[in-house]
């Protein structure tokens, strides 16, 4: 959609230097092979637009199959005191290299590559202090998950979270980039880490010595400056951090591992865990990757397998044949684990899951970082669970909620029980990394040649028609199409997993507009009054329906309104279909500058 809004503007390339990546159209089946030949071929013509628009306006290219834009900006692009924008709300997974990597909507991203200055307001700073070394079963991944317990999932709105402290230097790279994937869980603008010799190590591994030697002459400038003053500090120590468990239904509800099996007891939910998976842009690197291996060997040589279903992701093709190279592989394999493509997947709802019927109450627990009601699998019986992969791997050994590495027995083929030693792995591969297939397109030196097609026949892609412009006349009296009950993300108002198919196709996607919403009038999704016949019909009917009869209608929703995704669908779809105005208590930052761009008007209650 980006593409397709900046091919409006009419310059021959990009003022930045600007990459596309193709990571949300893999979904997951059986397989990494097989998923990514069927994808290839099923999305053969919107790959073919985003490769042929790449080659005509400057933009590097990474093909199907190459990975996670995130890991992939890691791995490539993300550099120590600079400021980057990307149009997914993980971007300040580059924060674990001390860059400033906000994420945005794609009009904003768009308004950038034009040459047009990004506009901000102002943000607070919190600083997150740490002490002490993280050791045992505590990861990086614990950390954002104990912050976001504190702050819950509107607590960073409009403010940049800063990570300093003594405890900064015992967390790997790659460890700093996973706590600041997941501040966007917390409504963080972005989240940063002081340039240390940990980013210069990273930086060194993936062929930029040049950048690491930069970065170590200018350190007196990406560290914080001395007594410095932040708008709310928090303290972690690290040596006392215990493992924890977020979930289910939001990324804020945090329990430390001790205290999980009551909770699971306690509030009913399902013990029997169906499936674990491991990987998503959040924790894919090699050191996830080996510490997960760790455990499995380890089960694997006392003739254990997973007993709840086992995925992996790799976040990159590098991570992927790395690990492949490495072994980690065929360990995850030996233990009952199917490797997925490196893309996106279960985390995006890409995942044609069939173990459960649709409605069938279970549990998954993923090291994903985003687990709403029906994200991963569309199913709203689903319980999903976000933790680090070591205790995704150890639980699917166990395949039950309530198991406990810590303190709890597997056991093992000769019938003998046996604990899990506490996980052990690589920050960097050893042997160096396999950057494997070849799976980026640069651009030519002149584009100017290139054709870019649409076919006006297709049901993907579609070219954007201006929307009408105000006509100067107040807005009376406008129906209330929906008041949203509750939480309503971005995957309430434009659904992900099948529906991304469309997103090249404005009047196609258009029909998942707030599908997934609750209605207070009648506590049921997607059944909205028409109030010009007085019958009940799907929201985004009822919606096109005042729309064509020259009707401006508005929503209703209650706070953090749009937090999740930076899908900027979910403002395009209600000003296609005749929207006019979001009126809430709150609004999550990305999403209310979306529906700006889009000529909405996004209001906020003066008393909640």
């Amino acid at each position: 959609m980006a593409l397709l809004q900046f091919m409006s503007a009419g310059l021959p390339e990009t003022a930045v230097p600007t990459s596309v990546h193709c990571d949300h159209l893999i979904q997951a089946q059986v397989g990494a092979e097989k998923d990514l030949a069927r994808a290839n071929d099923l999305n053969r013509e919107v790959y073919d637009f985003l490769a042929t628009a790449c080659a005509k306006y400057g933009i590097g290219f990474w093909k199907a199959g190459s990975g996670i834009i995130h890991q992939i900006i890691l791995e490539n692009y993300a550099t120590p005191g600079l400021m980057m924008i990307g149009t997914d709300s993980h971007t300040p997974n580059a924060g674990g290299l001390g860059m400033v990597a906000c994420g945005v909507g794609g009009a904003d991203a768009v308004d950038v590559m034009a040459g047009i200055p990004w506009e901000l307001k102002a943000p607070k700073v919190i600083g997150v202090n740490l002490t002490g070394k993280m050791s045992g079963w505590t990861t990086p991944k614990d950390v954002i998950l104990k912050v976001a317990g504190i702050l819950t999932v509107k607590g960073g709105t409009g403010s940049i979270i800063e990570y300093t402290g003594s405890g900064v230097d015992s967390l790997s790279c790659t460890g700093m980039a996973t706590i600041c994937n997941m501040g966007a869980e917390i409504g963080a603008t972005t989240s940063l880490f002081p340039f240390n010799d940990k980013m210069g190590e990273y930086l060194k591994a993936t062929n930029r010595p040049a950048v690491a030697e930069y970065a170590q002459a200018f350190k007196h400038n990406l560290v914080p400056d001395a007594n410095c003053e932040y708008d709310q500090v928090i303290d972690i120590n690290l040596s006392e951090l215990e493992p924890h468990i977020n979930g289910p239904f939001t990324p804020d509800l945090a329990t430390p591992i001790s205290k999980f099996a009551a909770e699971v007891k306690k509030n009913g939910w399902p013990q029997e865990l169906k499936v674990g998976l491991i990987g998503s842009c959040t924790n894919s690197s090699y050191e996830d990757m080996s510490r997960s291996a760790h455990i499995a060997r380890e089960a694997a040589e006392h003739g254990v397998k997973a007993k709840s279903g086992f995925t992996i992701t790799p976040g990159s093709e590098q991570v992927r044949a790395t690990i492949a190279r490495d072994g980690f592989t065929d360990t995850f394999e030996k233990i009952g684990g199917v490797v997925l493509a490196n893309a996106c997947g279960p985390c995006i709802g890409q995942w044609d899951r069939k173990d459960v019927k649709m409605g069938e109450k279970n549990s998954i627990i993923t090291s994903y970082n985003r687990n709403f009601t029906a994200r991963n699998d569309a199913n709203p019986a689903t319980h999903a669970f976000v933790a680090s992969p070591d205790l995704v791997t150890a639980m699917v050994l166990a395949g039950d909620l309530t198991f406990n590495p810590l303190t709890d027995s597997l056991k093992g083929a000769d019938g003998k029980e046996f604990k899990l030693s506490e996980p052990a792995g690589f920050e960097l591969p050893p042997k160096g990394y396999d950057a494997g297939a070849n799976v980026y397109q640069a651009p030519p030196a002149d584009g100017s040649k290139v054709e870019v097609k649409v076919d006006p026949k297709s049901d993907r892609l579609q070219i954007l028609t201006p929307f009408k412009p105000w006509d100067g006349k107040d807005i009376i009296d406008a129906p209330v199409l929906i008041k949203a009950q509750g939480k309503c993300t971005t995957d309430h108002i434009s659904a992900g997993g099948p529906w991304l198919k469309y997103r090249g196709h404005l009047e196609n996607i258009s029909q998942n507009c707030l599908i997934g919403a609750i209605n207070a009038d009648n506590g049921e999704a997607n059944k909205v009054l028409n109030q010009m016949t007085g019958e009940y019909g799907a929201v985004p009917t009822v919606g096109a329906a005042y729309r064509d009869a020259g009707i401006p209608w508005v929503v209703v929703g209650d706070s953090n309104y749009g937090e999740g995704s930076s899908r900027e669908h979910a403002a395009l779809e209600p000003r296609f279909l005749g929207g006019r105005a979001v009126i809430v208590k709150s609004f999550a930052r990305i999403h209310e500058t979306n529906l700006k761009k889009q000529g909405m008007l996004p209001l906020w209650f003066k008393n909640e």
